[in-house]
């Protein structure tokens, strides 16, 4: 093979094959009489393939494209005429037929092998093809249906802001409260992922039963956080016992004590904003009754603003501090309660945030009753607008 041909050859080597059918149906046309018959030698190409070649050159160039429209096997949607319909109603037999946004939970293999029952020919990557075509895609569930909302909620948030907006121009400490998920403590599955070397995979226990103290109760771990907004402070009280209204107030309790006096030294005035439910629930007896006495111990004015029904993720403390805390220790396993304070301690952000904890060994009793005539030593002022929802609870002279 002389250098010509060689070098022919080299060159062919970086184009497609429409590129290659062209260019030696060039050649031909080149060297003149003979010349198919030439380049067959030199290049070892079929005489139909020069042929074509120099016939696709007096066409116009395809864009894009290779092979002309209409080449290669035809679909099989086009070969088994109802094929698609089939796949999409098995896939999703119950679906809105005009809805652009589709899923389903069944397996490609699933699907193919109930089309083929009903008499196509069909493999578990045609059947995706077929689905990714008509709009199906793999989701998850999200949270948007909130339910009857309450006539008064925006209400009740412009209050809370006209509230807090008050209370910020005098110095008070403005205080977002919740409990985060109870966590049990050992060596259990924490979701998430994170980064570790090839092979060193953590392994933990198959089960999520809990681990049992000597007393045979589940040892557990109850974060009850109390954050302060405007310093961007966070505090988690990690009990070990039961989410009562009394470890809620004692988790306020030791913040202040620990953190909230040097914030404001001056100021004896505190807003707790908390959800409706739960151990800092509006309709919670033991909740009025433990922040009286802290308001008693403390000489604090405690103003309590509660979210209306339905609207907890807007709670400052879920997305400003019990988000982070997740990502801080999401798949870690929470195997003492020394590794979860911790990884408490450790949490913080590039906004500011910094998070302290400590353990609460205290118990609180559950079903403790409060009677009428207790709930009337309250100094409470409920204010005009739901005072069920927003209400003021001031320190009784002994």
């Amino acid at each position: 093979m002389d250098e010509t041909a060689q070098l022919h050859l080299q060159l062919m080597e970086h184009f497609n094959e429409r590129q290659r059918r062209i260019y030696a149906g060039s050649l031909a046309k080149q060297y003149g009489w003979g010349g198919m018959s030439k380049v067959r030698q030199e290049l070892g190409l079929d005489i139909h393939t020069i042929s074509r070649g120099m016939r696709e050159l007096t066409r116009k160039p395809l864009v894009g494209r290779i092979r002309l429209f209409g080449g290669g096997r035809k679909k099989l949607s086009v070969r088994q005429p109802g094929l698609v319909a089939t796949t999409v109603r098995v896939a999703h037999p119950k679906g809105n037929p005009e809805s652009t946004i589709r899923w389903t939970s069944y397996s490609m293999e699933h699907i193919a092998t109930a089309v083929k029952k009903l008499g196509f020919l069909v493999s578990p990557m045609s059947v995706y093809r077929i689905l990714k075509e008509k709009g199906f895609a793999m989701r998850a569930n999200k949270k948007g249906i909130e339910g009857r909302q309450h006539p008064d909620r925006n209400l009740q948030f412009e209050h809370i802001n006209k509230i807090g907006l008050r209370l910020q121009l005098i110095g008070a400490l403005i205080l977002s409260v919740d409990a985060k998920k109870t966590e049990l403590i050992g060596n259990y599955k924490n979701n998430g992922k994170e980064w570790i070397p090839r092979g060193e995979d953590i392994k933990v226990n198959t089960h999520d039963f809990g681990d049992k103290d000597k007393q045979g109760n589940t040892i557990k771990a109850i974060p009850y956080g109390v954050y302060n907004i405007l310093k961007k402070q966070g505090f988690v009280n990690v009990g070990i016992d039961h989410n009562t209204a009394e470890f809620a107030v004692e988790s306020i309790r030791r913040y202040y004590q620990e953190y909230g006096k040097n914030v404001c030294s001056c100021i004896n005035e505190v807003l707790i904003l908390a959800d409706g439910g739960s151990s800092n629930g509006a309709r919670n007896k033991l909740w009025k009754i433990s922040l009286q006495k802290l308001a008693n111990q403390t000489g604090l004015t405690i103003h309590v603003c509660h979210y209306p029904p339905g609207t907890s993720k807007w709670n400052a403390i879920e997305h400003e501090l019990f988000s982070f805390i997740s990502i801080n220790w999401r798949a870690k396993p929470l195997v003492s309660y020394e590794v979860m304070l911790e990884l408490l301690n450790h949490t913080t952000t590039k906004t500011g945030l910094t998070v302290t904890a400590m353990k609460d060994t205290n118990t609180y009793k559950t079903g403790i009753k409060i009677t009428d005539k207790e709930m009337k030593t309250l100094n409470i002022e409920r204010d005009e607008f739901h005072g069920e929802w927003n209400y003021t609870i001031k320190p009784r002279l002994l």
